[in-house]
């Protein structure tokens, strides 16, 4: 279809994405907003008997956000809305697009998300759920940082100083060595996973220890230079 005569009404009507008209006369696209179909889907949630029904929406749209809903989401969230179970779905599915959005834009506060939904929107459920996003998004940005490929990372270490006194070797005898644990944890290969943490203990001598922690201070000098010059 040529998209290139689509006007903002029209693409209400379609459920599409929608932009502002300036944006639309410039031709470049700036803002996401709410379509009609995902606000009138998002408006069941007026039906809500509690905040915390709304809450768990917001948690569980983050979480399928890239999948399929589970039907066992789904049909507990009919039940508590009393609707179908595909107005449920297409409530979840709203909720998805809009956390995708909010993430996408990089938004940080409730009035900016606030502004994603149309003039005509519920004013008191707009500044439910846009209240609600804000409060969950810095855990689910550091969530999706961790969703990212990437190598395994450090979350935590310990160490502790040994000697030794007893050897195969008379020249180790009474040598003292650091002991280092560090806990690794593998980036998630799937959707929702969080990967175990392993431990893996090394040891250094003195002079081993040296070595690394003068590596380790040239990489800080490094990274402290190029974080300045950006």
């Amino acid at each position: 279809k040529n998209f290139s005569r689509l006007t903002p009404n029209k693409a209400h009507q379609l459920g599409c994405c929608v932009y502002s008209s300036d944006v639309w006369r410039s031709g470049l696209v700036m803002e996401w907003t709410l379509g009609p179909d995902q606000a009138a889907a998002l408006s069941l949630l007026l039906k809500a008997q509690s905040k915390a029904t709304v809450m768990s929406v917001c948690k569980e749209s983050f979480l399928h956000r890239n999948g399929k809903v589970p039907e066992m989401v789904v049909a507990t969230l009919a039940k508590a809305l009393d609707v179908q179970p595909l107005e449920a779905n297409k409530l979840i599915l709203a909720m998805c697009q809009l956390i995708k959005n909010v993430l996408f834009e990089g938004l940080s506060d409730a009035r900016s998300i606030a502004a994603l939904f149309p003039e005509n929107f519920h004013e008191n459920l707009k500044a439910l759920l846009a209240e609600a996003i804000a409060r969950n998004l810095p855990e689910w940005k550091l969530l999706v940082n961790k969703d990212q490929v990437s190598l395994p990372h450090l979350v935590d270490f310990d160490w502790r100083v040994d000697v030794k006194t007893a050897s195969d070797s008379v020249s180790r005898m009474s040598q003292p060595t650091c002991l280092v644990q560090m806990k690794i944890q593998d980036s998630p290969k799937q959707v929702g996973e969080l990967p175990a943490v392993k431990s893996v203990n090394v040891e250094f001598s003195k002079e081993a220890l040296d070595t690394m922690l003068d590596g380790l201070g040239k990489i800080r000098d490094q990274l402290s230079s190029v974080a300045k010059s950006t």
